[in-house]
C-alpha cells in the first residue's frame, strides 16, 4: 500500500465513521437473537477462525449444529475449533483450510463440503481490506478474488447441495464500502486502476449484486439468501494489511463507535437460524434491521450479466455447470 492510499483510507475511515456514528446512534445498541435450535443441521462459515465469523460459528454451535469453519491458517483454525468446543460443549465442530485467493483451493473446499450429507447454511463471511494491488495466479485482481470471486465460486459449486438440503440459507457479508465501488466488467480485474477504497467498494458491490441475483434465481427452491453489513467491528484482524499509523488511527475510531464482534456474530447467527427468517430473502441487514440497499440491485440486466461474467472469471467448466447439466 502506498502512502497516498493509506491517507485515502484514513480519510475515508474517519469521515465514514464519524458520519455513521452520528446518524446511526439510536440503532448501534440494537441486537437480535433467537432461541432456535439447529440439531441435525450443517453450517459452513468462511472466515470462521476469528472475529465476527468465529463468534457466529460459536453461536451456531451452541444451538447444536454441526459447524464447519474455513479459512487459510490451519493453526488458527485448530485453536478456534478447540475454543468453540470448549465454550459450547458441542464436539461436532470441524475445520477446513481454504485460500479464497486461489480458485483451486476453493474448488478443493467445495469438493470436501459436497461430501457432507447436507449443507443447511452457508455463511460467506471471509474478506480482507487493503490487499496488494496485484493479480493472483488465476489472473484475477486479488481484492476481487478474495472478497468476491472466491465466494461466488464456492456458492455456485455448493448450490446443488444447498437445494437438496432445503430449506437452507445463504448469508453474505457485504458492507457499506459498496457505495464507493463501481462495476465495469471490462476493467474489474485491472491492476493500477483503482485506489484501495474503490477496489474494496467494487468487491463489496459485486457481492451485493450477486446477493440480488441469487435471490432471483433461487425463487421457489427453498433456499433463501440475505446479506449483512457489519458496519465496523472492534477487535478483528480486518485491518491487518493496513500500515502503522493509519491502522492505529483507524482502530482508535473503531474502538469508539464500532460494534462488538459478539453482537455482529449474534446477528449473523440470527439470519442463519431464526424461524421467522426461513422465508425471508433478498434483503440487506444492518444493526438487525432491513437496511436500504444499493440502487443497482434492481438492475436485472446488470445482475444477470454479473452472474455470467463471474462464471467466466472463475472458469466454470461444463462438468461444474449445473445450470446446463440440469436442463
Amino acid at each position: 500500500m502506498t502512502v497516498s492510499d493509506a491517507c485515502k483510507l484514513l480519510c475515508f475511515s474517519s469521515c465514514a465513521l464519524v458520519c455513521l456514528s452520528t446518524s446511526g446512534r439510536n440503532v448501534l445498541i440494537m441486537t437480535c437473537d433467537t432461541t432456535a435450535k439447529l440439531n441435525g443441521k450443517v453450517v459452513v462459515v468462511t472466515g470462521g477462525s476469528s472475529g465476527m465469523g468465529f463468534e457466529a460459528a460459536k453461536n451456531l454451535a451452541s444451538r447444536g449444529a454441526r459447524v464447519i469453519i474455513a479459512s487459510r491458517n490451519e493453526t488458527k483454525l485448530k485453536a478456534a475449533q478447540d475454543q468453540i468446543i470448549e465454550a459450547t460443549g458441542n464436539q461436532n465442530v470441524a475445520y477446513k483450510t481454504v485460500d479464497l485467493g486461489s480458485l483451486k483451493s476453493v474448488r478443493n473446499l467445495a469438493s470436501e463440503l459436497n461430501s457432507e450429507d447436507q449443507i443447511n447454511v452457508l455463511i460467506n463471511n471471509a474478506g480482507a481490506v487493503a490487499l496488494p494491488d496485484k493479480l493472483t495466479a488465476d489472473d484475477l485482481n486479488l481484492t476481487m478474488q478474495v472478497n468476491y470471486f472466491g465466494a461466488f465460486l464456492l456458492t455456485f459449486l455448493l448450490l446443488p447441495k444447498l437445494k437438496a438440503s432445503a430449506p437452507s440459507r445463504i448469508v453474505n457479508g457485504i458492507g457499506g464500502a459498496m457505495y464507493f465501488g463501481e462495476i465495469n466488467f471490462d476493467h474489474w480485474n485491472d491492476i493500477g486502476r483503482y485506489n484501495i477504497i474503490t477496489a474494496l467498494g467494487t468487491s463489496k458491490l459485486a457481492v451485493d449484486l450477486f446477493n440480488a441475483e441469487l435471490d432471483t434465481r433461487l425463487k421457489n427452491t427453498g433456499v433463501t439468501v440475505n446479506g449483512y453489513d457489519p458496519f465496523v467491528v472492534r477487535d478483528t484482524s480486518i485491518l491487518a494489511n493496513i500500515p502503522g499509523i493509519v491502522q492505529h488511527v483507524s482502530k482508535f475510531f473503531i474502538n469508539i463507535i464500532g460494534r462488538r464482534k459478539e453482537d455482529v456474530g449474534r446477528e449473523i447467527a440470527y439470519l442463519a437460524s431464526a424461524p421467522e427468517m426461513e422465508s425471508v430473502s433478498g434483503n440487506l441487514y444492518k444493526f438487525c434491521y432491513p437496511f436500504k440497499n444499493h440502487w443497482l440491485v434492481n438492475d436485472r440486466e446488470l445482475t444477470r450479466r454479473l452472474w455470467e461474467e463471474s462464471k467466466k472469471a472463475v472458469k466454470i467448466d461444463k462438468n461444474e455447470d449445473w445450470e446446463v447439466n440440469d436442463v
